[in-house]
């Protein structure tokens, strides 16, 4: 399919006339009628190209597991996470874990942690703060992307759980993948955070562990979770590389390591999509695009 030459002419025009995401988005139509999916194409596609909003949260439950790849169980599959859901928010009100007054991040968070057999004794709770401040940071924003709670739910766990799991030992690597390709493109920046101090005190938990949830607003966000659910974590480096090289000339303003960190930590909020737009083309530029056909 990669290698149609009719397609490839329609992709030209489109592109040309600006309706690009029109064949992107026929492209992804025929990949969801495949039964069993492929879920090696559907990842390829979510690398290469962004997902269209009416089908993302689709593809990113196939691709996290919450749906099987056979499109026929997929009705059965979905009661059955409905069921799931129901009976572990029904176990915390019984012992008296959640109330009605629960903020439903807290309630997300008590599932997963009800799930995962690491749920404190009902004695020793208390309110979740730094320790469980990832996990709420990325609730607070899956529950902006997505209305309903019981896919909000499968969407965090499976997410957080993914997440931890391909990329737990690469989370910690990088900064310093960060600082490699920030020399790259903008060695005086570099050397300025370096002279300053502030390269070490950069928002690494809030871009790297966080997945820039609290950091990007959700239209700008969830296009980086797709490359992230999709199979990269290196999109995530791209992201932080784009923002410093958007904010270059207010951050070299900078001498203090808190200001910059301040700064960065409340970015302008209206230029988050060319930022990302930006970082995904840098992240094409350094690391290529995915060749498998879609």
């Amino acid at each position: 399919m990669a290698d149609d030459p009719q397609r490839n002419f329609r992709s030209a025009y489109y592109e040309k006339v600006g309706f690009r995401g029109v064949e992107e988005k026929k492209s992804l139509e025929i990949l969801l009628k495949d039964n069993p999916l492929d879920l090696e194409k559907l990842s390829t596609f979510s690398q290469r190209f962004p997902l269209p909003s009416m089908y993302r949260i689709h593809v990113w439950k196939v691709l996290l597991g919450i749906l099987p790849p056979h499109s026929d169980s997929h009705t059965l599959v979905g009661g059955y996470r409905k069921e799931q859901y129901q009976d572990i928010l029904e176990a915390l009100e019984v012992m008296r874990y959640i109330n009605s007054s629960t903020p439903s991040t807290h309630v997300y968070l008590r599932m997963f942690q009800l799930e995962s057999q690491v749920l404190p004794r009902c004695s020793e709770t208390k309110p979740p703060y730094e320790e469980n401040e990832d996990f709420l940071s990325i609730s607070r924003a899956m529950e902006e992307i997505v209305d309903d709670p019981i896919d909000c739910y499968w969407l965090i766990k499976c997410f957080v759980t993914q997440f931890h799991t391909k990329f737990g030992d690469s989370i910690p690597h990088l900064p310093k993948s960060l600082e490699h390709y920030l020399s790259q493109e903008e060695p005086r920046l570099l050397n300025h955070l370096k002279t300053t101090r502030a390269l070490d005190q950069l928002p690494y938990g809030l871009w790297f562990r966080s997945c820039f949830a609290g950091c990007l607003p959700e239209s700008s966000l969830q296009r980086v979770w797709d490359k992230v659910i999709s199979g990269s974590c290196k999109i995530l480096v791209f992201v932080a590389l784009e923002i410093l090289l958007s904010y270059k000339i207010m951050l070299m303003g900078i001498n203090r390591p808190e200001g910059v960190v301040k700064f960065l930590c409340n970015i302008p909020q209206e230029n988050t999509d060319v930022i990302v737009t930006k970082a995904i083309d840098l992240w094409h530029k350094y690391c290529g695009t995915p060749m498998h056909a879609v």
